[in-house]
């Protein structure tokens, strides 16, 4: 499966697991190797940077922007089919406990 792929039904998994989130598409050409999407839940926010295998190659600086959102305080991670389930569950931790505003 194509990256591109994995994030249109990744897309899909992510509203039907949160609804009323919100995701956006980050522009990979206004800061480059900034997470693919954020998604905003109940007042927090997620970033992800999705790859086609657990073996995709990393872009620049791409382990530099997840580690420092995650030190910023945000839930941050590289997803891809082999962990999905993993990240997903992280994510919904995460999530967890957020008032609606």
């Amino acid at each position: 499966m194509r990256e591109n792929q994995f994030q249109s039904k990744l897309k899909k998994k992510l509203e039907a697991r949160f609804p009323g989130c919100t995701i956006m598409k980050n522009d990979a050409n206004y800061r480059q190797g900034f997470p693919d999407l954020a998604i905003h839940h109940n007042g927090k926010t997620a970033f992800l940077e999705c790859k086609a295998s657990a073996h995709a190659t990393h872009q620049p600086n791409q382990d530099y922007w997840v580690e420092k959102l995650k030190d910023d305080g945000f839930y941050a991670n590289f997803i891809f089919p082999e962990n999905e389930k993993e990240v997903l569950s992280d994510l919904e931790r995460s999530f967890e406990g957020c008032q609606k505003r």
